[in-house]
């Protein structure tokens, strides 16, 4: 067998940032699980200023790329001479979407104020609650602990993931849901959609 001439860097990785762009950061956290070195994740969207169209109609500012160029947050000129700043037509800034992932952890306390508010939180729910001492024996969940954790952190969404194959995914819902009621079980190439005050749509992408 031949090792492909690819290149490989290892980079160690630590809590806090990990990636910033022009629309979302991520960030890294430390969860307990049986071993060292074992992190969540936080997505979250930057902050922005809506545009306020009925604002810049009454100032007069014309449809197209002024309009766009005022959304980026850059003034413009009007033809009449008039300097039009970004704050004449932009609202309030509006917090951005978060989302948490949590693959295997076994203990969910430290988590509450790095997930708290988020709009959804992908965690794990290996066990149902009659079997919480295999949960604690092999460094797992489960799904009431996941639905008590979404619970008392505010949580909008809670998405659960890595359930053991000794149950069937309605009973898994079904204990999170008496404890938290906007739950779904998540599988491999599932997609999920989330928009601000709006339901979560989930499709697969196999289908």
């Amino acid at each position: 067998n031949q090792m492909p001439n690819v290149g490989i860097s290892l980079n160690e990785m630590n809590e806090g940032p990990l990636f910033e762009g022009k629309q979302f950061t991520l960030s890294a956290f430390q969860v307990q699980h049986r071993g060292p070195d074992c992190f969540g994740f936080t997505f979250e969207e930057k902050s922005r200023r809506p545009f306020l169209p009925e604002k810049a109609q009454a100032l007069g500012v014309p449809s197209g790329p002024e309009r766009r160029e005022l959304a980026q947050g850059r003034s413009i000129t009007l033809s009449d001479g008039r300097v039009i700043a970004p704050d004449d037509v932009l609202g309030e800034p509006q917090r951005g979407i978060k989302l948490c992932f949590v693959g295997d952890v076994s203990h969910t306390g430290p988590l509450h104020k790095i997930v708290e508010g988020a709009d959804a939180l992908i965690i794990e729910a290996t066990y149902l609650e009659e079997d919480k001492e295999l949960a604690r024996q092999h460094g797992h969940i489960t799904a009431g602990a996941a639905a008590r954790l979404a619970r008392n952190a505010q949580v909008k969404h809670l998405l659960l993931h890595h359930v053991s194959r000794r149950y069937r995914r309605q009973d898994i819902v079904e204990e999170a849901a008496a404890i938290f009621a906007d739950v779904h079980v998540v599988n491999d190439f599932d997609r999920v959609q989330i928009r601000r005050d709006q339901e979560l749509t989930l499709t697969n992408l196999r289908r």
